[in-house]
């Protein structure tokens, strides 16, 4: 069986040939790793709330949706301002943002959102994935258009999850892709 660490360092490469197919990492511990928004060389200390699962999410939209993934790491058609929130500390805020509004460490859901949530994972086991990726672009379109600080970070993050549990909630949403928010490619 492998150990942890080897499995998380497999990961972070998979995770850096995604946003940097064309260049090479010099070793898991690299200051490279801040250029997607790691606070520090060794990416593996900042999951905190996240854990394990932040990386996993990432790497699962990095490869389910490459285009939208990309345009998020590096602004493609978008905006880059010195105002722009760090990637990698985004990827570990929304993914403990989404536990905490599904409930999922509580074992039973305690809003309306948790409860619509429950039935679409029922028919898709990919769907707290597929929710993830929704929940990174709406955070970024939410920041764009606030044109949010850093110290606004969590004023955006409470917008996402406001929108999020409202869309979830909608009568005609029962999978992950009718929410309207959904625009990933």
């Amino acid at each position: 069986m492998k150990s942890f660490l080897l499995i998380l360092c497999e990961v972070l490469k998979d995770l850096w040939s995604a946003a940097f197919p064309n260049s090479h990492l010099n070793g898991f511990v690299s200051s490279q790793w801040k250029d997607m928004g790691w606070q520090g060389a060794d990416p593996s200390t900042d999951f905190r709330g996240g854990g394990f699962m932040s990386l996993d999410n990432l790497l699962f939209f990095s490869k389910r949706y490459p285009k939208t993934f990309q345009q998020l790491l590096y602004k493609k058609g978008g905006r880059k301002a010195t105002w722009e929130y760090p990637f990698s500390v985004a990827v570990v805020n929304i993914t403990f943002m989404l536990i905490q509004m599904l409930n999922l460490w509580s074992g039973k859901p305690r809003s309306w959102a948790a409860v619509c949530f429950l039935r679409i994972l029922a028919e898709d086991e990919m769907a707290f994935e597929l929710l993830y990726c929704v929940a990174f672009k709406v955070m970024d379109t939410l920041w764009l258009a606030m044109r949010a600080s850093y110290t606004e970070f969590n004023v955006v993050m409470k917008a996402t999850r406001g929108q999020l549990e409202h869309e979830l909630a909608m009568e005609s949403v029962s999978r992950i892709e009718d929410m309207p928010s959904y625009t990933l490619h």
